[in-house]
């Protein structure tokens, strides 16, 4: 057997364990128990469309290069090389009550250790209506004094930890402490892989605003080998005494994935940073109303968003390993639609939840 250079041999090795490796149940039409108990799903329609759709991208994209497709252009850096994609959109922003946010925080008496909803009324009658109010109470004054500390310091990630420990991880407040930043501190990230666990990152999804739009940058992997140079070009964004992460389920899902796959190249962790998963404050918000709380659904339901010639997420693997075998760009096209629009999406479902929460009215 002649040997293959070194990326194409680890594309080859992964298409090989990528066969007959699905990692989802076709599911009938209208079978919600079902979807109710699979981790992860596609309807039988979905499915015969995604079908179709592959056959008829491999047809029309026959021949064409990714430079013709796409028009990106090669990011080289200490992992090695990828392919690096920038789209501009606009996006409205709501202006937040930065006022409304403290006056809630600093009357919140159950942020104080101790202070529960009973112990509160208790103080409510004796005159102590905020946190700083205690620092006249012989007991509480103390803790009071920490909580007051932990807002005035200004960390965001401390303050979260706080609230969340007091009340939940969704509490309105810990999403109201995204108002302690600026619009270009956030950093919206979407991940596409080849599987669900430890399997490589194939494009990385990155959503930063500049000058009131939101630029999208794309690190998409032309062959597996690819991934370290990718991984350390998105790692790059996670950095900064700023940066405020926010994802879709990105704190069970997109973080770890990423941490796991810069272990594996022994590139270490990123540090800590705010991290606002929107899947967590979507659940608290619509949970009683929205019979699917997926980011497609939500951006349907909420954002008045209908995607058309879309891939399945659970797919895209299917579609990526055929790119590699054939050689076919067709089936990268919905990838990486796919890919920007759920990071368009997201970052218009965290300001939408922002606004209704703290938007000047």
């Amino acid at each position: 057997m002649s040997a293959l250079p070194a990326p194409a041999r680890i594309g080859a090795l992964w298409q090989q364990r990528m066969q007959g490796m699905r990692e989802y149940e076709i599911v009938r039409d209208g079978n919600a128990f079902g979807a109710g108990f699979s981790n992860s799903f596609v309807f039988s329609s979905e499915y015969e469309q995604a079908r179709h759709y592959l056959e008829m991208l491999l047809s029309r994209y026959r021949g064409m290069t990714i430079d013709e497709q796409f028009h990106g252009k090669e990011l080289v850096n200490g992992g090695g090389t990828c392919f690096t994609l920038e789209s501009r959109q606009d996006l409205s922003r709501p202006v937040l009550d930065s006022d409304c946010f403290r006056t809630d925080l600093l009357c919140d008496l159950t942020l104080v250790h101790g202070i529960g909803p009973a112990t509160r009324k208790k103080l409510n009658a004796r005159g102590y209506h905020s946190i700083p109010d205690l620092m006249e109470h012989p007991k509480l004054r103390s803790r009071a004094h920490e909580v007051l500390a932990c807002l005035s310091d200004g960390n965001t990630s401390a303050i979260m930890d706080m609230i969340g420990s007091r009340h939940s991880k969704s509490h309105v407040s810990v999403l109201g402490t995204a108002g302690l930043h600026e619009p270009e501190d956030y950093v919206f990230l979407d991940i596409e892989t080849l599987g669900l666990f430890s399997r490589p990152i194939i494009l990385f999804g990155i959503g930063v605003i500049d000058n009131g739009k939101l630029v999208v940058y794309q690190y998409l992997l032309r062959d597996i080998a690819e991934e370290q140079a990718a991984l350390i070009a998105t790692a790059g964004h996670l950095s900064g005494d700023r940066v405020a992460l926010v994802t879709f389920n990105g704190k069970s899902f997109d973080l770890p994935y990423i941490v796991d796959r810069l272990a594996y190249y022994g590139l270490g962790s990123p540090a800590k940073i705010p991290h606002f998963d929107v899947l967590h404050f979507s659940r608290r918000r619509w949970k009683d109303q929205l019979p699917s709380l997926r980011l497609a659904a939500l951006e349907r339901e909420i954002l008045g968003i209908s995607r058309s010639d879309d891939v399945p997420g659970q797919m895209v693997p299917e579609f990526y390993e055929t790119y590699l075998r054939s050689g076919n760009i067709g089936p990268l096209v919905p990838i990486v639609e796919h890919n920007r629009q759920d990071v368009v999406s997201l970052a218009r479902l965290f300001f939408h939840l922002l606004g209704e929460t703290y938007g000047c009215r």
